[in-house]
Formats: C-alpha cells, structure tokens, sequence
C-alpha cells in the first residue's frame, strides 16, 4: 500500500514537472527566449523539486502516525530536564524541599505543656503570661511534596542514648534548646532523672548550660556565642568611639568546648545590627587591623569564613552532624520599628520577609564547604508566623517582643526538623 502510494505521488509530480518545465522552452513555445523566460524556469525547476520533498515528507507522516505517541509515551529523552519543573524535588530519588511549603491547622499540637517543664523560661510561655488565644500553637508545617513524620520521643531518646547534643548562638538558639529539651521530656517518666549539671538556673547571660537525661546517659547543651568569633579589646590608637572590637578571623574561644559533640547547631545573625554594634562602639578587626568602614553584612560573611574552616579542620564531620539555622526575621514594624502587632493567625502573606541577607550569607558559605553541613532554612516559614511571637505575653509585658517566640510554638518545628535529619528512616512520608 505504501510503495503504490508513492508511486503514484511520483507520478503525478513527474507529469506537473514536465508541464511547468516545458513552459518558457524556446523550442516548445518557439518564443519566449528572453532571458527572463530563462531565470523563470529555473527558479520554477527549484520550486518543484521542494514541493517534491514536501510531499514525500507529507505522504510518510500520513502513512506512520504513530511514531511520535510511541517515542512519547516511553518518557523523556536523556538530555531532557528531569527537575520536574519546580525546586520541590531535588532528586529522583523521591526526597523534596522541606522549607518550602505552608502551614496547616492541626489540633494534636502542641508537643508539650511549658509549665510543666522547668527548663522553659517563663518569659517565652506565652501562656502562664496571660495569653488567652491558643490557635498559635495548633499549626504544622507541612511542606508541598511531603509529610514531616510526627515527632516520636522514644524513638528520638533511643536514638539520642549516649550522645552529647550541642547548641551555639543567641537568645534564639537558647529558645531551641529550651524547646528540645521540653520534647524530649514528654518521654521520660522520671522527671528527676533530668538536670541542669551545674544547678544553674537558666538565665540569658551564662555563657553554659547542659542538661542531662541520665536515664539515657546523653546531654543537651547551649553555649553563648553571639557572634560566633572573638570579642577584642580596643587597639592602641584607635578612635575614641571605639569601645569594644570584634575579631572576625577567630573564633570564641569558647569554641574549643564545642568540639567532641555528636550534634552541633549554630545560629547567629540578631546581633549583627547597628544598635548592637556601632552604637555601642564595637568595631570590626581583621587580621590585626581596624575596619572602621566595613559593612556589617560584609563582617558577618567574613566571621562565618572564619567559622566554615574553623568546621573544615577541627570538626569531625564522620562522627559530628553540624547545622545552622538561618536568620528568622522579627516583625516589628512602625516609623521606628519598635511596634509589635501579634495576630491570631499566621501570615497569608510573606510580604518580602522570606529572604534575608544574613540567610542568603549563611547558604552561599555553607554550600563551598567541603564537608557536610546542612542548613536548615527556616527563614521563609518563620516569616509567616507573625501570631507565634513573643508580644506583650512575657515575663515584662510593658516591653513588647517581635523577636523571640512563646513555647511551645515554632521553635518545635525547628526541632522536628533536626529529628527528621537524625532519623533518616523516619525523615520523609511522601504522598
């Protein structure tokens, strides 16, 4: 059927050829010999043999059709982008962005009862401090291509049996120790068996605290690093108005205690602002000398250079799993930024708080690392979580707090997170 096609289309194109060719012949016409006759056949020559191969081409689609739907239904080819489109997947082996995603009403939250764990400070229980709306703590997050597994406490105390758990940086990082520690005792019948090892009661400038689950013989600690590097004492000469330095190519020398853990996080950032620094006459250093004029964004990317080869030679990263936690933006607003309106629901929009350049330092320095280190990214989903914070609900109601978060609340999903991470076997439930 096929070749009686093409015989027949060859054919008809063969007499059309002869009958345009012989059009403008001199012989034929016995005219018509001008050299436009000339040009004419010619091109019309070319014109033919086009609509020849266009026919040919034509008469083998109409004939084999299904070439194409075969060919697709088997997928891509290899060259083809197999990203899905979207950043939710990383790889094909199923794993998804957990930082991106939304939060979703879940009424078995919250993990925990602050006032029933003594290591919760009573200025982030929102609670016991007069809050009246409870809808900010029954919200999960729930990223777009995947479950979070629930947080399963046995399953984290046996995982945890014998390892030393370590946090580093501000009042931000304390709240997610405190956090993680009120989790963890939901699991643990002997409330007792948990301590802080040197009696201390928690308190915002001890530079140490360990709490120890000696029924499972591990310890959860937070050590005071604000700035992750050195404070210096003022150069000879320097400027009046310098006060206090800050050594950014040496790290805290606290830093040596951070070493011969199991589970390290970090956290800095909230204190890298003019009010914190400049108007308090702290100043730069780098390699000896005086930046009077560096940009703190530019301080802060040169300390975490200091901490990323601090990570590179002293940590073993075989046996230590290392985070850091990204900048969470506060959400004061006002002419003065010093207004603090907590909602009762979070954000349905981010309104340009789902980036920070601290956050965007903190990626870029991590991902030219050359161990592993994973970041968990939580700037995006604390963006949207105005209700959470602090407000007028703490231990000094007369100063309003956008920065810091009630506990329980969004420091557990922090910590979930982690948990995820620890437990590989238990991180992800895809859909």
């Amino acid at each position: 059927m096929v070749g009686g096609l093409n015989l027949s289309l060859i054919d008809y194109l063969r007499s059309c050829a002869k009958r345009v060719l012989g059009f403008g012949n001199p012989v034929a016409g016995g005219h018509c010999k001008s050299w436009v006759f000339q040009s004419f056949n010619g091109l019309t020559i070319v014109g033919s043999f086009l609509c020849f191969v266009l026919a040919m081409v034509c008469g083998f689609v109409y004939v084999f059709p299904v070439s194409r739907a075969v060919v697709d239904n088997y997928g891509p080819s290899e060259s083809s982008d197999l990203t899905y489109g979207t950043p939710d997947r990383t790889d094909m082996s199923g794993e998804c962005n957990v930082y991106d995603g939304r939060w979703v009403p879940d009424e078995s939250y919250p993990l925990y009862n602050a006032s029933e764990c003594p290591f919760a400070e009573r200025g982030f229980n929102c609670l016991a401090n007069g809050r009246k709306d409870k809808g900010y703590l029954k919200w999960r997050w729930k990223p777009k291509d995947c479950d979070i597994s629930r947080f399963n406490v046995e399953i984290v105390l046996e995982r945890l049996r014998g390892k030393r758990v370590v946090f580093v940086g501000d009042s931000l990082s304390r709240t997610q120790w405190e956090s993680m520690i009120c989790m963890l005792m939901t699991g643990v019948k002997d409330k007792r068996s948990v301590y802080e090892v040197n009696g201390n009661k928690i308190t915002k400038r001890i530079r140490h605290l360990g709490v120890r689950f000696s029924s499972f013989n591990f310890t959860v600690e937070f050590y005071r690093s604000v700035f992750l590097v050195q404070p210096g004492s003022v150069p000879k000469r320097a400027p009046k108005r310098v006060k206090s330095t800050l050594k950014l190519d040496v790290l805290d020398d606290i830093s040596k205690e951070w070493i011969d853990s199991d589970v390290l996080i970090f956290n800095s950032g909230h204190w890298w602002t003019p009010g914190k620094l400049f108007e308090m006459g702290c100043y730069f250093q780098d390699g000896g000398r005086m930046k009077l004029g560096m940009p703190i964004t530019a301080a802060f990317e040169t300390a975490l250079s200091t901490w990323a080869s601090w990570i590179e030679n002293m940590v073993d990263t075989n046996r230590t799993r290392v985070f850091f936690r990204t900048f969470e933006s506060s959400h004061w607003s006002g002419r003065t930024r010093q207004t603090c309106k907590v909602t009762r629901r979070p954000s349905s929009k981010i309104k340009g708080k789902e980036r920070s350049p601290f956050s965007d330092i903190i990626l870029n320095v991590v991902k030219n690392l050359s161990v592993p280190v994973e970041v968990l990214h939580v700037t995006p989903m604390s963006a949207l979580r105005r209700d959470a914070h602090v407000g007028t609900w703490s231990d000094n109601p007369s100063v309003p707090d956008c920065s810091h978060w009630c506990l329980p609340g969004l420091p557990d999903t922090w910590n979930e997170l982690i948990f995820s991470y620890l437990l590989p076997e238990q991180r992800l439930s895809l859909r």
